[in-house]
């Protein structure tokens, strides 16, 4: 079995907005393809073109309606579509390390990132049972077992660009919804915006202590709220052009077959 280190020197890890996320799943892909062709054995796919396709993804979206409670008296707020992006937490108890029966989970104590050692691993997925988030998925064509690394490989290597040296899925993501960062240092801008935006641990009931967070949707205005908002910019600028334009408009309108004079 492995053990989990004391402390970490950092804290590396995710701040994903919940209100921010469009469920565009770029997060999703960007993630594939990086991981695919980088680090460690390839992300595979079974029967991608068949009525029964699967493969191995480190990051999926997940999208749920939720309908808000009402305060008191008032009318029900409308709902609201969440999309939830989940991926390996990098926890700071990690039951995942220490039910490895091989060692081949570890959590660094650099930055507290939980890897595999895909060539210690055996594939019998313990790790897996043991995580309550669902966050690792046995590679049927490598016979090992995969999780987000932070992209391990881009954030320290000095060959990228340093607006590059982030995981791919923050890179990518178009909405702004992804955040990267030290969790362990409370000046650091994700932890920052955690305070802030009141971030939350996911299934904090499981003593895990997740490093990465979530930052809470915020409430949607009611519809009509909405349209009362919009309703200036909806209406007409005239209701009939004059000067020039209007003098245009007459011109053309008689121009034939531009003629509306007698039409049903």
């Amino acid at each position: 079995m492995t053990e989990l280190p004391n402390a970490t020197d950092r804290k590396m890890g995710l701040v994903i907005d919940l209100d921010t996320c469009v469920g565009c799943h770029a997060c999703v892909i960007s993630c594939k393809g990086w991981n695919t062709e980088n680090y460690g054995a390839p992300l595979s796919d079974q029967d991608p073109y068949g009525s029964d396709p699967s493969g191995t993804f480190l990051n999926r979206v997940h999208s749920f309606e939720v309908q808000p409670k009402p305060c008191g008296s008032e009318q029900a707020p409308a709902a609201q579509l969440i999309h939830f992006p989940k991926s390996c937490l990098h926890c700071e108890d990690a039951p995942c390390v220490t039910v490895c029966p091989t060692g081949a989970s570890y959590k660094r104590v650099e930055d507290g990132i939980v890897l595999v050692n895909e060539s210690d691993c055996i594939g019998c997925g313990l790790c897996a049972w043991s995580c309550p988030y669902g966050a690792r998925e046995l590679d049927l064509a490598a016979g090992v077992m995969k999780k987000c690394t932070l992209c391990v490989d881009r954030i320290y290597n000095d060959n990228l660009p340093e607006e590059d040296r982030i995981p791919s899925c923050v890179r990518t993501c178009p909405a702004g919804a992804r955040h990267f960062g030290d969790l362990g240092d409370p000046d650091s801008d994700v932890s920052k915006l955690v305070a802030e935006r009141e971030g939350m641990d996911l299934m904090p009931e499981m003593g895990t202590k997740p490093v990465n967070k979530y930052l809470p949707p915020r409430p949607k205005d009611q519809m009509e709220d909405q349209i009362d908002i919009l309703a200036p910019l909806l209406a007409p600028v005239a209701e009939e052009a004059g000067g020039f334009l209007g003098w245009l408009d007459k011109a053309l309108d008689k121009l034939p077959g531009n003629s509306t004079e007698g039409a049903n």
